[in-house]
């Protein structure tokens, strides 16, 4: 296998990734899966730190993601035109990241050979999940809005610059 083979997600498009390779693009951060809210006027999307129900904080992972869109009526399923799409995909998202034509951070499983990289980096919401939606009641989301969603954590960026000067 030659390194371009093995680094697909460096050279391949989005749209001609395999569903596998595809899915592995995820980092597991979970931060999609955290409730956001749109302002009517503006079109703004607030981030809040209440999770969808389906939501384990501890893994950052989906309880049921086979039957997510079944059990969720607003879970989406991103595919490539969507990733163009949205605006609010976080700045440290993989699918953003690729559909911009920028590389993967080091923090990611596939760069890094390790889940587990992506909460050291404070990247993911470990940690940081207020509650389900379950437990929130809806006039009481605003309260929960948060902006850290769409900011890359300073200890993803601090290893980046790390991982720069090494390379110099």
């Amino acid at each position: 296998m030659t390194k371009a083979e093995g680094r697909y997600w460096e050279v391949k498009p989005l749209e001609a990734l395999t569903r596998q390779e595809w899915e592995s693009l995820c980092d597991g951060c979970g931060r999609c899966c955290l409730v956001k809210l749109e302002d009517e006027d503006t079109g703004e999307v607030h981030f809040t730190d209440v999770a969808c129900r389906l939501f384990d904080a501890e893994s950052c992972g989906c309880r049921d993601y086979r039957q997510r869109r079944r059990k969720v009526r607003d879970c989406l399923k991103l595919t490539p035109e969507m990733v163009h799409a949205l605006a609010w995909l976080p700045p440290s998202c993989a699918y953003r990241l690729r559909a911009e034509g920028r590389q993967l951070r080091w923090w990611h499983p596939l760069v890094s050979g390790s889940p587990e990289t992506v909460h050291a980096a404070g990247v993911s919401v470990r940690g940081r999940v207020a509650a389900s939606e379950t437990e929130v009641a809806l006039d009481d989301y605003p309260d929960h809005i948060v902006a850290w969603p769409q900011k890359v954590p300073r200890v993803a960026k601090a290893e980046v610059k790390l991982e720069r000067s090494k390379k110099r």
